[in-house]
């Protein structure tokens, strides 16, 4: 089980990119943070997640 935004998924053997695919998200809007490290949005497509790995997906917000 892979930890995503504090939820428990069946996401092992996954990629990144298959999570935001799947959670219909804009990826130029996001940031990834994968075991408290940034995850390069050119590296999303080859970072595969594997049991006990906890990911962070954040939206940007704007205003003023």
């Amino acid at each position: 089980m892979v930890f995503v935004n504090g939820n428990e998924q069946a996401a092992s053997g996954k990629t990144v990119e298959d999570i935001i695919n799947e959670m219909n998200i804009d990826k130029r809007t996001i940031a990834v943070e994968l075991n408290e490290e940034i995850v390069s949005k050119a590296d999303y497509d080859k970072t595969i997640l594997k049991d006990e790995d906890v990911l962070e997906v954040v939206s940007f917000v704007g205003g003023g």
